[in-house]
Protein backbone atom coordinates (compact mmCIF):
# COMPACT_ATOMS: atom_id res chain seq x y z
CA UNK A 1 0.00 0.00 0.00
CA UNK A 2 2.72 2.45 0.99
CA UNK A 3 4.52 2.09 -2.30
CA UNK A 4 1.34 2.76 -4.25
CA UNK A 5 0.54 5.89 -2.28
CA UNK A 6 4.02 7.24 -2.92
CA UNK A 7 4.19 6.28 -6.57
CA UNK A 8 0.72 7.65 -7.20
CA UNK A 9 1.89 11.06 -6.08
CA UNK A 10 4.36 10.97 -8.95
CA UNK A 11 1.86 9.83 -11.54
CA UNK A 12 -1.40 10.90 -13.02
CA UNK A 13 -3.53 7.96 -14.15
CA UNK A 14 -6.70 8.20 -16.18
CA UNK A 15 -9.40 5.76 -17.19
CA UNK A 16 -12.45 6.15 -19.37
CA UNK A 17 -14.61 6.67 -16.30
CA UNK A 18 -12.29 8.81 -14.19
CA UNK A 19 -12.57 12.55 -13.85
CA UNK A 20 -9.79 14.84 -15.00
CA UNK A 21 -6.86 15.04 -12.62
CA UNK A 22 -5.97 18.22 -10.83
CA UNK A 23 -3.37 20.47 -12.37
CA UNK A 24 0.23 19.41 -11.74
CA UNK A 25 3.04 20.65 -11.79
CA UNK A 26 19.16 33.71 -26.55
CA UNK A 27 18.68 35.51 -23.31
CA UNK A 28 16.36 38.45 -23.52
CA UNK A 29 15.43 37.48 -27.09
CA UNK A 30 12.02 38.59 -28.28
CA UNK A 31 9.98 36.01 -30.20
CA UNK A 32 6.99 38.17 -31.01
CA UNK A 33 7.85 38.21 -34.71
CA UNK A 34 8.72 34.52 -34.89
CA UNK A 35 5.50 32.79 -33.97
CA UNK A 36 1.79 33.14 -33.68
CA UNK A 37 -0.29 33.16 -30.52
CA UNK A 38 2.50 33.95 -28.05
CA UNK A 39 0.96 34.62 -24.66
CA UNK A 40 2.21 37.18 -22.20
CA UNK A 41 3.61 35.63 -19.03
CA UNK A 42 3.79 37.34 -15.65
CA UNK A 43 7.39 37.41 -14.47
CA UNK A 44 6.56 38.61 -10.98
CA UNK A 45 7.38 35.31 -9.31
CA UNK A 46 10.74 35.14 -11.01
CA UNK A 47 11.88 38.67 -10.21
CA UNK A 48 10.86 38.72 -6.55
CA UNK A 49 13.64 38.35 -4.01
CA UNK A 50 14.23 34.60 -3.59
CA UNK A 51 12.81 32.92 -0.51
CA UNK A 52 15.42 32.08 2.10
CA UNK A 53 15.76 28.25 2.19
CA UNK A 54 14.74 26.76 5.56
CA UNK A 55 17.93 24.71 5.94
CA UNK A 56 21.63 25.12 6.67
CA UNK A 57 24.41 23.52 4.67
CA UNK A 58 26.46 21.47 7.15
CA UNK A 59 28.24 18.93 4.94
CA UNK A 60 30.50 20.03 2.10
CA UNK A 61 33.51 17.73 2.48
CA UNK A 62 34.21 14.32 1.02
CA UNK A 63 32.96 11.34 3.04
CA UNK A 64 35.69 8.70 3.23
CA UNK A 65 35.95 6.00 5.87
CA UNK A 66 33.02 7.40 7.82
CA UNK A 67 34.67 10.81 8.21
CA UNK A 68 34.13 14.11 6.43
CA UNK A 69 37.50 15.17 5.04
CA UNK A 70 38.92 17.79 2.69
CA UNK A 71 40.07 16.87 -0.80
CA UNK A 72 43.73 15.86 -0.90
CA UNK A 73 44.44 18.85 -3.15
CA UNK A 74 42.59 21.23 -0.85
CA UNK A 75 40.52 22.37 -3.83
CA UNK A 76 36.85 23.29 -3.64
CA UNK A 77 34.23 24.19 -6.21
CA UNK A 78 31.09 26.29 -6.00
CA UNK A 79 27.62 24.81 -6.01
CA UNK A 80 25.11 27.39 -7.22
CA UNK A 81 21.51 28.35 -6.54
CA UNK A 82 19.76 28.00 -9.93
CA UNK A 83 17.19 30.59 -8.87
CA UNK A 84 19.85 33.29 -8.92
CA UNK A 85 23.21 31.87 -9.97
CA UNK A 86 24.56 32.81 -6.53
CA UNK A 87 26.91 30.56 -4.57
CA UNK A 88 25.30 28.26 -2.01
CA UNK A 89 28.50 26.71 -0.69
CA UNK A 90 32.05 25.72 -1.57
CA UNK A 91 32.31 21.93 -1.80
CA UNK A 92 35.42 19.75 -1.65
CA UNK A 93 36.62 18.89 -5.15
CA UNK A 94 37.71 15.28 -5.23
CA UNK A 95 40.00 13.91 -7.92
CA UNK A 96 41.91 10.70 -8.68
CA UNK A 97 43.88 10.78 -5.42
CA UNK A 98 40.69 11.04 -3.40
CA UNK A 99 39.08 8.26 -5.43
CA UNK A 100 42.10 6.08 -4.67
CA UNK A 101 41.66 6.77 -0.95
CA UNK A 102 37.95 6.02 -1.15
CA UNK A 103 38.41 2.80 -3.11
CA UNK A 104 41.13 1.57 -0.73
CA UNK A 105 38.81 2.29 2.20
CA UNK A 106 35.89 0.53 0.53
CA UNK A 107 38.07 -2.44 -0.38
CA UNK A 108 39.21 -2.84 3.21
CA UNK A 109 35.63 -2.52 4.45
CA UNK A 110 34.54 -5.25 2.06
CA UNK A 111 37.49 -7.61 2.47
CA UNK A 112 37.93 -7.24 6.22
CA UNK A 113 34.95 -5.36 7.63
CA UNK A 114 31.68 -6.54 9.16
CA UNK A 115 29.17 -5.46 6.49
CA UNK A 116 29.30 -8.47 4.10
CA UNK A 117 29.79 -10.81 7.07
CA UNK A 118 26.89 -9.38 9.03
CA UNK A 119 23.69 -11.39 9.22
CA UNK A 120 21.41 -10.21 6.44
CA UNK A 121 18.79 -9.41 9.04
CA UNK A 122 21.19 -6.96 10.68
CA UNK A 123 21.87 -5.25 7.35
CA UNK A 124 18.12 -5.01 6.96
CA UNK A 125 17.79 -3.28 10.32
CA UNK A 126 20.40 -0.65 9.37
CA UNK A 127 18.51 0.20 6.19
CA UNK A 128 15.22 0.37 8.08
CA UNK A 129 16.72 2.74 10.63
CA UNK A 130 18.00 4.83 7.73
CA UNK A 131 14.48 5.05 6.30
CA UNK A 132 13.21 6.23 9.70
CA UNK A 133 15.89 8.94 9.79
CA UNK A 134 14.98 10.05 6.29
CA UNK A 135 11.41 10.62 7.43
CA UNK A 136 12.60 12.51 10.50
CA UNK A 137 14.70 14.81 8.30
CA UNK A 138 12.24 15.00 5.41
CA UNK A 139 12.02 18.79 5.29
CA UNK A 140 15.77 19.36 5.54
CA UNK A 141 16.52 16.90 2.76
CA UNK A 142 13.79 18.40 0.58
CA UNK A 143 15.04 21.94 1.17
CA UNK A 144 18.60 20.99 0.23
CA UNK A 145 17.32 19.27 -2.91
CA UNK A 146 15.29 22.30 -3.97
CA UNK A 147 18.02 24.81 -3.15
CA UNK A 148 20.73 22.92 -5.04
CA UNK A 149 18.57 21.64 -7.92
CA UNK A 150 15.72 24.13 -8.43
CA UNK A 151 12.85 21.64 -8.36
CA UNK A 152 9.65 22.67 -6.54
CA UNK A 153 9.92 22.17 -2.78
CA UNK A 154 6.48 20.57 -2.67
CA UNK A 155 7.66 17.97 -5.19
CA UNK A 156 10.80 17.23 -3.17
CA UNK A 157 9.06 17.15 0.21
CA UNK A 158 5.88 15.29 -0.72
CA UNK A 159 7.12 12.96 -3.44
CA UNK A 160 10.85 12.45 -3.69
CA UNK A 161 12.02 12.27 -0.07
CA UNK A 162 9.13 9.95 0.92
CA UNK A 163 10.04 7.80 -2.07
CA UNK A 164 13.65 7.73 -0.87
CA UNK A 165 12.45 6.26 2.42
CA UNK A 166 10.17 3.81 0.60
CA UNK A 167 13.01 2.61 -1.62
CA UNK A 168 15.26 1.99 1.37
CA UNK A 169 12.54 -0.04 3.10
CA UNK A 170 11.99 -1.99 -0.11
CA UNK A 171 15.66 -2.95 -0.33
CA UNK A 172 15.82 -3.62 3.39
CA UNK A 173 13.14 -6.22 2.77
CA UNK A 174 15.32 -7.93 0.18
CA UNK A 175 18.44 -8.14 2.36
CA UNK A 176 17.55 -11.47 4.01
CA UNK A 177 15.84 -12.98 0.97
CA UNK A 178 18.84 -13.19 -1.36
CA UNK A 179 19.79 -16.82 -1.82
CA UNK A 180 20.94 -19.35 -4.36
CA UNK A 181 19.49 -22.61 -5.58
CA UNK A 182 20.00 -26.33 -5.28
CA UNK A 183 20.41 -27.63 -8.82
CA UNK A 184 19.81 -31.24 -9.96
CA UNK A 185 22.68 -32.65 -12.00
CA UNK A 186 23.14 -35.66 -14.26
CA UNK A 187 25.06 -37.84 -11.83
CA UNK A 188 25.94 -38.21 -8.14
CA UNK A 189 26.67 -34.56 -7.39
CA UNK A 190 25.31 -32.01 -4.98
CA UNK A 191 25.15 -28.71 -6.88
CA UNK A 192 24.31 -25.39 -5.31
CA UNK A 193 24.56 -21.81 -6.44
CA UNK A 194 25.69 -19.01 -4.16
CA UNK A 195 24.69 -15.40 -4.72
CA UNK A 196 27.65 -13.39 -3.46
CA UNK A 197 28.16 -9.62 -3.18
CA UNK A 198 30.22 -8.39 -6.09
CA UNK A 199 32.64 -6.30 -4.00
CA UNK A 200 33.38 -2.58 -4.39
CA UNK A 201 30.76 -0.80 -6.48
CA UNK A 202 31.51 2.49 -8.17
CA UNK A 203 28.40 4.61 -8.62
CA UNK A 204 27.98 7.90 -10.50
CA UNK A 205 24.68 9.73 -10.07
CA UNK A 206 23.13 12.64 -12.02
CA UNK A 207 21.83 16.06 -11.01
CA UNK A 208 18.16 15.84 -11.99
CA UNK A 209 17.03 13.52 -9.15
CA UNK A 210 19.98 13.40 -6.73
CA UNK A 211 18.23 11.74 -3.79
CA UNK A 212 16.24 9.22 -5.82
CA UNK A 213 19.31 8.22 -7.81
CA UNK A 214 21.20 7.88 -4.52
CA UNK A 215 18.53 5.40 -3.41
CA UNK A 216 18.40 3.53 -6.73
CA UNK A 217 22.15 2.92 -6.50
CA UNK A 218 22.83 2.57 -2.77
CA UNK A 219 19.77 0.50 -1.85
CA UNK A 220 20.45 -2.68 -3.86
CA UNK A 221 24.22 -2.47 -3.44
CA UNK A 222 23.99 -2.36 0.35
CA UNK A 223 21.21 -4.96 0.57
CA UNK A 224 23.53 -7.37 -1.25
CA UNK A 225 26.43 -6.66 1.13
CA UNK A 226 28.71 -4.53 -1.06
CA UNK A 227 30.89 -1.50 -0.36
CA UNK A 228 30.46 1.69 -2.40
CA UNK A 229 32.37 4.64 -3.81
CA UNK A 230 29.89 7.19 -5.12
CA UNK A 231 30.47 10.34 -7.14
CA UNK A 232 27.75 12.96 -6.92
CA UNK A 233 26.97 15.37 -9.75
CA UNK A 234 29.00 18.57 -9.44
CA UNK A 235 25.79 20.60 -9.82
CA UNK A 236 24.03 18.93 -6.87
CA UNK A 237 26.39 17.51 -4.23
CA UNK A 238 24.59 18.60 -1.06
CA UNK A 239 21.63 16.29 -0.45
CA UNK A 240 23.58 13.05 -1.01
CA UNK A 241 26.20 14.11 1.56
CA UNK A 242 23.46 14.72 4.13
CA UNK A 243 21.76 11.41 3.28
CA UNK A 244 25.08 9.56 3.58
CA UNK A 245 25.62 11.10 7.02
CA UNK A 246 22.19 9.82 8.11
CA UNK A 247 23.03 6.35 6.80
CA UNK A 248 26.10 6.25 9.05
CA UNK A 249 23.98 7.50 11.92
CA UNK A 250 21.72 4.49 11.28
CA UNK A 251 24.64 2.16 11.95
CA UNK A 252 26.39 1.65 8.61
CA UNK A 253 29.99 0.60 9.34
CA UNK A 254 32.73 3.05 8.38
CA UNK A 255 34.13 2.65 4.90
CA UNK A 256 31.12 0.88 3.41
CA UNK A 257 29.77 4.05 1.74
CA UNK A 258 32.21 6.70 0.53
CA UNK A 259 31.05 9.84 -1.26
CA UNK A 260 33.39 11.87 -3.48
CA UNK A 261 32.11 15.13 -4.92
CA UNK A 262 33.87 16.36 -8.02
CA UNK A 263 33.86 16.49 -11.80
CA UNK A 264 33.39 13.79 -14.41
CA UNK A 265 36.73 14.01 -16.24
CA UNK A 266 38.64 13.69 -12.96
CA UNK A 267 36.71 11.94 -10.17
CA UNK A 268 34.23 10.19 -12.44
CA UNK A 269 36.88 8.92 -14.83
CA UNK A 270 38.99 7.72 -11.91
CA UNK A 271 36.14 5.58 -10.60
CA UNK A 272 35.24 4.21 -14.03
CA UNK A 273 38.83 3.20 -14.81
CA UNK A 274 39.88 2.04 -11.34
CA UNK A 275 41.35 -1.45 -11.30
CA UNK A 276 40.01 -2.20 -7.82
CA UNK A 277 36.40 -1.25 -8.51
CA UNK A 278 34.45 -4.45 -9.22
CA UNK A 279 31.25 -2.99 -10.60
CA UNK A 280 30.16 0.35 -12.09
CA UNK A 281 26.71 1.94 -12.23
CA UNK A 282 26.16 5.20 -14.09
CA UNK A 283 23.14 7.40 -14.74
CA UNK A 284 23.56 10.32 -17.12
CA UNK A 285 23.75 11.23 -20.78
CA UNK A 286 24.29 8.69 -23.53
CA UNK A 287 27.44 10.49 -24.66
CA UNK A 288 29.00 10.25 -21.21
CA UNK A 289 27.75 6.67 -20.85
CA UNK A 290 29.82 5.69 -23.86
CA UNK A 291 32.94 7.17 -22.24
CA UNK A 292 32.21 5.41 -18.94
CA UNK A 293 31.71 2.07 -20.68
CA UNK A 294 34.98 2.48 -22.59
CA UNK A 295 36.93 3.32 -19.43
CA UNK A 296 35.47 0.29 -17.63
CA UNK A 297 36.38 -1.98 -20.53
CA UNK A 298 39.92 -0.65 -20.87
CA UNK A 299 40.65 -1.12 -17.18
CA UNK A 300 39.51 -4.36 -15.54
CA UNK A 301 36.48 -5.08 -17.74
CA UNK A 302 34.16 -4.40 -14.82
CA UNK A 303 30.45 -4.92 -15.49
CA UNK A 304 28.54 -1.70 -16.07
CA UNK A 305 24.91 -0.74 -15.54
CA UNK A 306 23.92 2.29 -17.62
CA UNK A 307 20.72 4.33 -17.33
CA UNK A 308 21.04 6.91 -20.09
CA UNK A 309 19.11 9.35 -22.24
CA UNK A 310 15.77 9.13 -23.95
CA UNK A 311 13.44 10.72 -26.47
CA UNK A 312 10.28 9.03 -25.34
CA UNK A 313 7.13 9.04 -27.48
CA UNK A 314 3.80 9.92 -25.90
CA UNK A 315 1.11 8.62 -28.25
CA UNK A 316 -2.38 10.13 -28.17
CA UNK A 317 -4.76 7.88 -30.05
CA UNK A 318 -7.81 8.95 -32.06
CA UNK A 319 -10.25 7.78 -29.35
CA UNK A 320 -8.61 9.93 -26.68
CA UNK A 321 -10.42 12.21 -24.29
CA UNK A 322 -8.47 15.27 -25.40
CA UNK A 323 -8.67 17.19 -22.13
CA UNK A 324 -7.27 14.27 -20.16
CA UNK A 325 -4.66 13.53 -22.81
CA UNK A 326 -3.47 17.14 -22.77
CA UNK A 327 -3.04 17.11 -19.00
CA UNK A 328 -1.15 13.83 -18.98
CA UNK A 329 1.05 14.80 -21.92
CA UNK A 330 1.80 18.09 -20.18
CA UNK A 331 2.86 16.26 -17.04
CA UNK A 332 4.87 13.72 -19.04
CA UNK A 333 7.00 16.48 -20.56
CA UNK A 334 7.12 19.38 -18.09
CA UNK A 335 7.56 17.47 -14.82
CA UNK A 336 10.82 18.39 -13.08
CA UNK A 337 11.34 21.32 -15.51
CA UNK A 338 11.49 18.80 -18.35
CA UNK A 339 14.71 17.42 -16.86
CA UNK A 340 13.71 13.75 -16.97
CA UNK A 341 15.49 11.09 -19.01
CA UNK A 342 12.13 9.46 -19.70
CA UNK A 343 10.17 12.66 -20.41
CA UNK A 344 7.45 12.25 -23.02
CA UNK A 345 9.31 14.59 -25.32
CA UNK A 346 7.77 13.51 -28.64
CA UNK A 347 4.01 14.00 -28.40
CA UNK A 348 2.44 12.06 -31.28
CA UNK A 349 -1.22 13.04 -31.75
CA UNK A 350 -3.66 11.45 -34.18
CA UNK A 351 -4.70 13.76 -36.98
CA UNK A 352 -8.38 13.55 -35.98
CA UNK A 353 -7.75 15.32 -32.67
CA UNK A 354 -4.50 17.15 -33.51
CA UNK A 355 -5.75 20.73 -33.85
CA UNK A 356 -7.85 20.57 -30.70
CA UNK A 357 -4.97 19.02 -28.80
CA UNK A 358 -2.51 21.72 -29.90
CA UNK A 359 -4.77 24.58 -28.81
CA UNK A 360 -5.43 23.02 -25.41
CA UNK A 361 -1.77 22.06 -24.90
CA UNK A 362 -0.81 25.66 -25.58
CA UNK A 363 -3.37 26.93 -23.08
CA UNK A 364 -2.16 24.47 -20.43
CA UNK A 365 1.44 25.56 -20.90
CA UNK A 366 0.45 29.23 -20.62
CA UNK A 367 -1.25 28.48 -17.31
CA UNK A 368 1.72 26.61 -15.85
CA UNK A 369 2.97 28.39 -12.73
CA UNK A 370 6.67 29.25 -12.92
CA UNK A 371 8.71 30.85 -10.17
CA UNK A 372 10.69 30.41 -6.97
CA UNK A 373 10.46 26.67 -6.21
CA UNK A 374 10.19 27.38 -2.48
CA UNK A 375 6.92 29.20 -3.09
CA UNK A 376 3.72 27.19 -2.58
CA UNK A 377 1.80 26.23 -5.70
CA UNK A 378 4.75 26.59 -8.07
CA UNK A 379 4.89 23.88 -10.74
CA UNK A 380 8.14 24.82 -12.45
CA UNK A 381 11.38 26.18 -11.05
CA UNK A 382 14.59 27.10 -12.86
CA UNK A 383 16.74 24.84 -15.03
CA UNK A 384 19.79 23.43 -13.30
CA UNK A 385 22.48 25.84 -14.53
CA UNK A 386 23.57 28.27 -17.23
CA UNK A 387 24.83 25.51 -19.54
CA UNK A 388 21.48 23.73 -19.57
CA UNK A 389 19.65 27.06 -19.83
CA UNK A 390 21.64 28.05 -22.93
CA UNK A 391 21.33 24.57 -24.47
CA UNK A 392 17.53 24.65 -24.19
CA UNK A 393 17.27 28.12 -25.73
CA UNK A 394 19.53 27.00 -28.58
CA UNK A 395 17.20 24.08 -29.28
CA UNK A 396 14.23 26.45 -29.24
CA UNK A 397 15.98 28.63 -31.81
CA UNK A 398 16.66 25.53 -33.88
CA UNK A 399 12.97 24.60 -33.82
CA UNK A 400 11.98 28.06 -35.01
CA UNK A 401 14.61 28.10 -37.74
CA UNK A 402 13.65 24.64 -38.99
CA UNK A 403 10.04 25.67 -39.52
CA UNK A 404 8.15 24.33 -36.51
CA UNK A 405 5.39 26.58 -35.17
CA UNK A 406 6.18 28.12 -31.81
CA UNK A 407 2.81 28.15 -30.09
CA UNK A 408 3.91 29.66 -26.79
CA UNK A 409 6.97 30.28 -24.66
CA UNK A 410 10.35 30.12 -26.31
CA UNK A 411 12.27 32.56 -24.15
CA UNK A 412 13.61 33.39 -20.73
CA UNK A 413 11.20 33.80 -17.83
CA UNK A 414 12.01 36.82 -15.67
CA UNK A 415 15.40 38.47 -15.45
CA UNK A 416 17.19 36.41 -12.81
CA UNK A 417 18.18 32.77 -12.57
CA UNK A 418 17.73 30.02 -15.15
CA UNK A 419 13.98 30.10 -15.72
CA UNK A 420 12.51 29.31 -19.15
CA UNK A 421 8.91 29.79 -20.19
CA UNK A 422 7.00 26.56 -20.83
CA UNK A 423 7.36 26.10 -24.57
CA UNK A 424 5.13 24.30 -27.08
CA UNK A 425 5.92 23.59 -30.74
CA UNK A 426 3.42 22.26 -33.29
CA UNK A 427 3.91 21.15 -36.89
CA UNK A 428 7.09 19.36 -35.84
CA UNK A 429 8.75 16.99 -38.32
CA UNK A 430 10.76 13.91 -37.47
CA UNK A 431 13.99 15.24 -38.97
CA UNK A 432 14.06 18.41 -36.84
CA UNK A 433 16.61 18.52 -34.02
CA UNK A 434 13.87 19.25 -31.50
CA UNK A 435 12.26 15.93 -32.50
CA UNK A 436 15.49 13.93 -32.48
CA UNK A 437 17.72 15.21 -29.67
CA UNK A 438 17.20 15.00 -25.93
CA UNK A 439 16.52 18.64 -25.03
CA UNK A 440 16.11 17.99 -21.28
CA UNK A 441 13.97 21.06 -20.74
CA UNK A 442 10.41 22.46 -20.80
CA UNK A 443 9.89 22.13 -24.55
CA UNK A 444 6.94 20.12 -25.85
CA UNK A 445 7.05 19.01 -29.50
CA UNK A 446 3.73 17.91 -31.02
CA UNK A 447 3.75 15.70 -34.11
CA UNK A 448 0.81 14.51 -36.24
CA UNK A 449 0.23 10.91 -37.38
CA UNK A 450 -2.43 9.02 -39.37
CA UNK A 451 -2.50 5.38 -38.19
CA UNK A 452 -0.91 2.87 -35.82
CA UNK A 453 1.56 1.42 -38.28
CA UNK A 454 2.88 4.87 -39.02
CA UNK A 455 3.23 5.95 -35.39
CA UNK A 456 4.91 2.68 -34.40
CA UNK A 457 7.48 3.10 -37.15
CA UNK A 458 8.14 6.75 -36.30
CA UNK A 459 8.19 6.21 -32.53
CA UNK A 460 10.81 3.48 -32.94
CA UNK A 461 12.92 5.49 -35.39
CA UNK A 462 15.33 6.75 -32.75
CA UNK A 463 18.56 5.62 -31.14
CA UNK A 464 16.83 5.77 -27.76
CA UNK A 465 14.48 3.28 -26.13
CA UNK A 466 13.86 4.30 -22.53
CA UNK A 467 10.10 4.76 -22.16
CA UNK A 468 6.82 5.55 -23.90
CA UNK A 469 3.32 6.67 -23.04
CA UNK A 470 0.10 5.44 -24.67
CA UNK A 471 -3.25 7.17 -24.25
CA UNK A 472 -6.25 5.20 -25.49
CA UNK A 473 -9.55 3.65 -24.36
CA UNK A 474 -9.07 0.66 -26.68
CA UNK A 475 -7.39 -2.35 -25.06
CA UNK A 476 -6.48 -3.82 -28.45
CA UNK A 477 -4.74 -0.60 -29.43
CA UNK A 478 -2.93 -0.51 -26.10
CA UNK A 479 -1.80 -4.12 -26.48
CA UNK A 480 -0.58 -3.51 -30.02
CA UNK A 481 1.47 -0.49 -29.01
CA UNK A 482 2.92 -1.90 -25.80
CA UNK A 483 4.34 -4.88 -27.67
CA UNK A 484 5.53 -2.94 -30.70
CA UNK A 485 7.36 -0.09 -28.98
CA UNK A 486 11.08 -0.78 -28.48
CA UNK A 487 11.39 0.69 -25.00
CA UNK A 488 12.01 -0.45 -21.43
CA UNK A 489 8.80 0.95 -19.94
CA UNK A 490 5.39 1.65 -21.46
CA UNK A 491 2.90 3.61 -19.37
CA UNK A 492 -0.70 3.14 -20.52
CA UNK A 493 -3.03 6.02 -19.58
CA UNK A 494 -0.43 7.07 -17.01
CA UNK A 495 3.12 8.37 -16.93
CA UNK A 496 6.08 8.48 -14.54
CA UNK A 497 4.66 5.88 -12.18
CA UNK A 498 7.81 5.00 -10.26
CA UNK A 499 7.14 2.29 -7.70
CA UNK A 500 10.07 0.74 -5.85
CA UNK A 501 9.27 -2.69 -7.30
CA UNK A 502 8.92 -1.61 -10.96
CA UNK A 503 12.14 -2.15 -12.94
CA UNK A 504 13.45 0.76 -14.98
CA UNK A 505 15.93 0.82 -17.84
CA UNK A 506 16.21 1.14 -21.57
CA UNK A 507 16.63 -0.50 -24.94
CA UNK A 508 19.22 0.54 -27.50
CA UNK A 509 21.30 3.60 -26.54
CA UNK A 510 19.20 4.29 -23.46
CA UNK A 511 21.32 1.90 -21.44
CA UNK A 512 22.15 -1.56 -20.12
CA UNK A 513 20.49 -3.37 -17.25
CA UNK A 514 17.60 -2.48 -14.96
CA UNK A 515 17.30 -0.47 -11.77
CA UNK A 516 14.69 -0.87 -9.04
CA UNK A 517 12.77 -4.02 -8.31
CA UNK A 518 14.17 -7.52 -8.04
CA UNK A 519 16.15 -7.09 -11.27
CA UNK A 520 18.40 -4.45 -9.72
CA UNK A 521 19.82 -6.97 -7.24
CA UNK A 522 21.45 -8.86 -10.09
CA UNK A 523 23.65 -5.82 -10.76
CA UNK A 524 25.40 -6.28 -7.42
CA UNK A 525 25.68 -10.08 -7.14
CA UNK A 526 27.98 -12.76 -8.49
CA UNK A 527 26.63 -16.27 -9.04
CA UNK A 528 28.96 -19.07 -7.99
CA UNK A 529 28.31 -22.75 -8.70
CA UNK A 530 29.54 -25.22 -6.06
CA UNK A 531 29.74 -28.91 -7.08
CA UNK A 532 30.39 -31.70 -4.55
CA UNK A 533 30.47 -35.46 -5.32
CA UNK A 534 27.93 -37.62 -3.50
CA UNK A 535 28.98 -41.09 -2.35
CA UNK A 536 26.22 -43.68 -2.18
CA UNK A 537 23.41 -41.09 -2.24
CA UNK A 538 19.96 -42.25 -1.09
CA UNK A 539 18.45 -40.25 -3.93
CA UNK A 540 19.41 -37.88 -6.72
Amino acid sequence: MASWRISSLLSRSFSSSSSSSATLFSRGRSTSNLSRGIYKYSTAAAVEDPINPPVKVNYTQLLIGGQFVDAASGKTFQTLDPRTGDVIANVAEGDAEDVNRAVATARKAFDEGPWPRMAAYERQRVLLRFADLIEQHNDELAALETWDNGKPYEQAAKIEVPMLARLMRYYAGWADKIHGLTVPADGPYHVQTLHEPIGVAGQIIPWNFPLLMFAWKVGPALACGNAIVMKTAEQTPLSALFAAKLLHEAGLPSGVLNVVSGFGPTAGAAIASHMDVDKLAFTGSTATGKVVLQLAAKSNLKPVTLELGGKSPFIVCEDADVDKAVELAHFALFFNQGQCCCAGSRTFVHERVYDEFVEKAKARAVNRSVGDPFKGGIEQGPQIDSDQFDKILNYINSGIESGATLETGGERFGNKGYYIKPTVFSNVKDDMLIAKDEIFGPVQTILKYKDLDEVIRRANSTCYGLAAGVFTHNIDTANTLTRALRVGTVWVNSFDTFDAAIPFGGYKMSGHGREKGIYSLNNYLQVKAVVTPLHNPAWL
